[in-house]
């Protein structure tokens, strides 16, 4: 099996996994994958992550977090720009996902970064998806 976006994969994944109300969830290992990971530890939508070897690509199992009334902290996860439709914007164009309380993860020259990271970096990229 071919996968043609494996970015598109994980947020998948990781939505249906949410749904379920799994504790953790297992993505495929990629650079970019486990950069996308790490904003959402650190913006405190996932609990942790961590990597597990098993000689091919890898694996990363997320331990997803939830609210008191177990209703998941992630509300939703929207891929943006896929592989045939790439949404790139400039710095001053870096969308506000609900006014603010979302974010929104961009690929940039500066690495993978949040919008805010990104409009203090003044850079623009690419829009990879939007997380509330």
């Amino acid at each position: 099996m071919t996968m043609t976006d494996p970015i598109a994969d994980m947020l998948t994944r990781i939505r249906n996994a949410l749904m379920a109300k799994f504790e953790k969830v297992d993505v495929f290992n990629s650079k970019v994958n486990q950069k996308i990971i790490d904003i959402l530890k650190r913006e405190g939508y996932i609990l942790d992550y961590k990597i597990i070897e098993d000689n091919k690509q890898g694996m990363i199992r997320v331990y997803l977090k939830y609210g008191p009334d177990k209703k998941p902290v992630i509300s939703k996860l929207i891929r943006v720009s896929k592989p045939g439709r790439r949404i790139y914007v400039k710095t001053k164009e870096i969308p506000k996902v609900m006014g603010g309380l979302g974010i929104a993860i961009l690929t940039t020259s500066k690495g993978i970064l949040t919008d805010k990271e990104a409009r203090k970096l003044n850079v623009g990229g690419e829009v990879i998806c939007y997380v509330m």
